[in-house]
């Protein structure tokens, strides 16, 4: 799974993906190849699913779904936390494992199908954590986002409200998360055998699981638990230690510490010492971060005290901060704008892409045949076993068109009740154009590995508000959105899981299996994990630490897909136009310049990203970038133990959220509140 933001998915790095497939590939063949299972035989697929393996999952799956939950209603940069959930999974099952055997109790040998399937539940699991809106769509569609906007904005109606409740959240995600699992399983054999899509994160992944179970990779695998269980306790105690500070009220504590002074702090430049975005620095690559620093600047340091400047002429004085009509309108469609002209210009680069490709392969008479029951004889000798496995155990064509038909009609009958804009035809118009948006997306995520999941809600978003007018439209496109992005993402993480499973011999079918298990859990777990937070904190308030920004965002969007552009501030078109050819410039630079200038250009997404949120955040994941340049030049494993670190700091950070709300919800307040004002603003108050 590649890194997220809440609204889209982050440009995922490529060449650091790259890095460890080869790095994986250079400290020994038997990373890369079958040389050390040569005489391990492969267990069957009822096998490679056990009960050990679910507790752990569902127990994993838990906590990165506080984590993500955490990063959406915060910032809404979610890291791949996909090396964590490995090798926290290798980590507990082996442990299992060993304690048994000291007890004399034998137990059945942990194999690194059991690995993957984990892996496979815990990324279903977590993944709906984000795919299921809880940071975005949803958000859009209650009370305080309703507010937020004003009973005067223009298209904003109180009867497209429908606030969260674990009853109806479940539901929907039981109806629209499993769809996308049936869509393209009958085409497996051919992105993975034919086509040989390589799906980089799936492989490094597979290869990354393939060295725990060789005795030099368990011996590194210890060594990065240990490393991340370090700085897990480290975060932990930091963020316990911050709580005693941050008193009552939203500006004390750490969390508001103007360590560049207090002008800069006005305009979010500070550091609020939250071990998770240093965490998300460490392992996100260095132009992500700067892109997100430059972004900063350019939003909170240029453009906004300009507009600012322009209070009076361009827009009424003396508005609220949160009012639309003001510069808080210019933050959040300029934002919208950057994001939409990134977003448009990599749909349209991917489909070409894709298109491309698969015209030449159906040119190209030399290509892979897919024959069921044998195997080309021209594979190596790892490929063939490979692929006889990978032909094996497969999913019957009718088990996958029956499931989709089904639960097609299943949606069609349900979610109409829960959203009732959202008529039942247009329900299954989406539902007979997914699978072809989800061969695209899962397609293009093999070649790029980039998926374009949340590219494809917003077009659901737009489309569906459109269609349903001004008559509930804005419940229709948040509702369709959340139809769309959920077939299209999970559709391109079963192949991922497939190509995963190719490269570690395990079975399609306990692949397909643990994905449908690992969807359950993350049914039932991430509306649970979203919900200790809601009743817990003051989730959308603006001044708080959970400020859910993304739900503004996508209610807006919903808006503007029924009113038009009619609905922005004074000259805010004008600069969305702007921003929209910038979006595209920029892309495109990258795209055609040398790679060793390309590597310097800022990724317009990221940029995009602190525009509405503030600078805060670029500061901390500056901070971790600046951390992993000066490690990586003192010491050659850098490479090998940042994600351990970054995942310590991020789980620590995460973990705290469950007794910060437990003493939340106890009425527990901190003892101390540490507050910097001007020292004039003191004197006068005392």
């Amino acid at each position: 799974m590649e890194a997220h933001v809440a609204d889209y998915t982050l440009l995922p790095d490529i060449e650091g993906v790259d890095k460890t497939i080869e790095s994986l590939k250079d400290d020994g063949d038997e990373f890369s190849s079958e040389n050390s299972f040569k005489n391990v035989p492969v267990p069957p697929w009822w096998e490679q699913i056990t009960v050990r393996g679910l507790v752990v999952s569902a127990v994993l799956g838990s906590v990165f779904s506080l984590i993500t939950h955490k990063l959406n209603l915060t910032v809404g940069i979610i890291p791949s936390l996909n090396v964590a959930a490995g090798l926290l999974g290798f980590f507990f099952i082996k442990s299992w494992t060993l304690l048994l055997s000291k007890l004399g109790i034998w137990s059945k040998p942990f194999t690194r199908q059991e690995n993957t399937v984990v892996q496979t539940c815990v990324v279903a699991c977590m993944g709906l954590a984000f795919s299921g809106g809880f940071g975005s769509y949803l958000l859009g569609m209650n009370g305080k986002t309703y507010e937020k906007l004003g009973p005067d904005y223009p298209g904003n109606r109180i009867e497209d409200i429908k606030d969260p409740s674990l009853g109806w959240m479940t539901a929907f995600l039981f109806t629209v998360s499993f769809l996308g699992i049936f869509s393209l399983v009958p085409l497996r054999q051919i992105m993975i055998l034919k086509y040989k899509l390589t799906y980089p994160s799936g492989t490094a992944t597979a290869l990354l699981i393939n060295s725990f179970h060789t005795p030099e990779g368990a011996d590194t695998a210890s060594k990065q638990v240990a490393c991340l269980g370090r700085f897990f306790g480290g975060s932990f105690l930091w963020s316990l230690f911050k709580w005693f500070w941050s008193g009552i009220g939203d500006n004390c504590g750490f969390d508001n510490f103007p360590i560049l002074g207090l002008k800069a702090f006005a305009n979010t430049f500070y550091f609020d010492f939250s071990m998770t975005y240093v965490g998300v620095g460490l392992i996100c690559p260095h132009i992500v971060n700067c892109s997100v620093l430059l972004g900063a600047i350019v939003s909170w340091g240029i453009m906004w005290p300009l507009i600012a400047a322009q209070e009076g002429k361009w827009f009424p004085a003396n508005l609220p901060s949160s009012d639309f009509g003001g510069l808080y309108g210019y933050k959040v469609f300029i934002a919208i704008a950057f994001v939409l002209g990134d977003g448009l210009y990599n749909f349209l680069k991917i489909s070409f892409v894709t298109l491309k490709t698969i015209y030449a392969q159906t040119r190209n008479h030399q290509q892979l045949p897919v024959i069921t029951g044998q195997v080309a004889e021209h594979l190596s000798e790892d490929e063939k076993r490979r692929t006889d496995v990978f032909l094996q155990d497969g999913v019957p064509l009718w088990v996958a068109v029956c499931g989709y038909v089904a639960l097609a009609c299943v949606s069609m009958m349900v979610v109409p009740r829960m959203f009732h804009a959202l008529r039942w035809y247009y329900v299954l118009g989406a539902y007979i154009l997914a699978p072809v948006l989800a061969f695209c997306n899962a397609y293009g995520t093999g070649l790029t590995d980039w998926s374009l999941g949340t590219t494809y809600g917003k077009l659901g978003l737009f489309v569906f508000a459109g269609w349903a007018g001004s008559n509930g439209g804005v419940m229709a496109g948040l509702a369709g959105c959340g139809v769309m992005l959920s077939i299209v993402s999970t559709a391109s993480d079963l192949m991922q899981d497939f190509r995963t499973g190719y490269l570690t011999l395990s079975s399609p079918r306990s692949m397909f299996i643990s994905q449908l298990v690992g969807t359950v859990m993350g049914c039932i777990i991430a509306p649970l994990t979203f919900w200790l937070f809601w009743t817990s904190f003051d989730v959308g308030n603006p001044e708080g630490e959970y400020k859910a920004p993304y739900g503004v965002l996508f209610r807006t969007m919903a808006i503007v897909g029924v009113e038009g552009l009619s609905t922005l501030p004074p000259h805010c078109v004008e600069l969305c136009y702007i921003l929209v050819v910038a979006a595209v410039v920029i892309n495109t630079a990258r795209d055609v310049l040398p790679k060793n200038v390309a590597a310097y250009i800022p990724i317009p997404m990221a940029m995009a990203i602190p525009f509405y949120i503030g600078a805060y955040f670029a500061i901390d994941m500056f901070i971790g970038t600046v951390i992993l340049f000066f490690w990586q030049r003192l010491s050659k494993r850098a490479d090998v133990y940042a994600p351990a670190v970054a995942s310590g700091l991020i789980c620590g950070d995460g973990i705290w959220s469950v007794p910060s709300a437990l003493l939340s919800l106890a009425k527990i307040n901190p003892p101390l509140c540490m507050m910097f004002v001007k020292a004039t603003d003191a004197i006068g108050g005392g």
